[in-house]
């Protein structure tokens, strides 16, 4: 459905720190650097599905975090989870809504954890839970 997802970054090495190392839990490679063509940094991290990316605002504007926004990102297990939450909020992040954890509702039962990432982007690691 998607082919990427790119968020302001208000320190973009603070935010490439903070998703070098949430997003090398699950599995992917460090941010790759691009600049865009007005000379902003911006940093991909490519997937076979898509791409993740972070980027200096190119209309000189503060980058700010979208009330209400939220992106996921899918984890293994709750292990996966945990350690995806704790690598975020050990480079930068801040916690968010409720613990970690399984949560139950009319979409079944998941895991969920929650970050806020240094430039308060709020971001999620979800798995559903067969049954």
């Amino acid at each position: 459905m998607f082919s990427h997802i790119m968020l302001g970054a208000t320190d973009i090495e603070a935010s490439k720190k903070f998703y070098d190392e949430v997003l090398g839990v699950l599995g992917y490679g460090p941010g790759v650097l691009n600049q865009s063509p007005t000379g902003k940094k911006r940093y991909f991290y490519m997937a076979p599905t898509g791409i993740f990316s972070i980027s200096e605002p190119i209309n000189e504007q503060p980058a700010t975090g979208g009330n209400g926004s939220t992106i996921g990102f899918s984890v293994a297990d709750e292990a996966q989870g945990d350690a995806w939450h704790a690598a975020g909020l050990a480079n930068g992040g801040s916690a968010c809504e409720d613990a970690p954890g399984i949560r139950e509702g009319d979409n079944g039962k998941m895991y969920l954890a929650y970050l806020r990432d240094p430039s308060g982007n709020k971001i999620c690691a979800l798995h559903r839970i067969a049954g």
